[in-house]
């Protein structure tokens, strides 16, 4: 798997649309930050595993407010989807909305080969992170996007220059907020 983009670079500018809003051009959102922008790849919204993590996200989200940071969390989801999700559990952070993949395959985001390099079925952090997703009764969505999508995140200054990147290997390689707060 090849890394397109590592700390020190400038990430490229972007449009996007969220649940609410299109037209929105990411270097302006990075200016209204007091500090950085952790920026987020995950699949999509209807993934329980993905679900479980924006979760942790928002009852975790101070951690990284704390740092004067704010953050954004791509998901390969239909804004109307996500809208509608939403109105039972509105999150701290906006989320970006990528249905066609567009920004994904422009930062050419790797994916697994298959579901067994996707979910590194045999790490203890896989069983853990299943039993917990398991126990919060979140239930599939719609599938959405590439089921092979890996995660990746982004720690990015004012000016869209990187200052950390972290390209996941399975779904489960991603950051917690106290890890991304750390890294502020």
């Amino acid at each position: 798997m090849t890394e397109k983009f590592h700390a020190g670079d400038i990430l490229p500018d972007f449009v996007y649309q969220t649940p609410y809003e299109t037209g929105v051009k990411l270097s302006e959102t990075l200016q209204k930050a007091e500090g950085k922008t952790v920026l987020v790849f995950l699949r999509y919204l209807g993934c329980t595993s993905c679900q479980f993590e924006i979760r942790q996200y928002a009852l975790n989200y101070s951690k990284i407010t704390d740092r004067k940071a704010q953050m954004l969390v791509v998901l390969q989801s239909d804004p109307k989807l996500v809208a509608e999700q939403l109105k039972e559990f509105p999150l701290p952070f906006t989320i970006i909305c990528d249905p066609e993949q567009t920004i994904y395959k422009e930062f050419e985001l790797p994916v697994a080969r298959d579901k067994d390099e996707l979910h590194d079925h045999n790490s203890e952090k896989w069983a853990k992170k299943r039993d917990l997703v398991k126990a919060s009764g979140l239930t599939h969505g719609a599938f959405e996007g590439n089921e092979l999508q890996l995660p990746a995140c982004f720690i990015l200054e004012h000016d869209r220059k990187i200052t950390y990147a972290h390209y996941g290997k399975s779904s489960n390689d991603n950051l917690s907020a106290a890890e991304l707060a750390e890294l502020l």
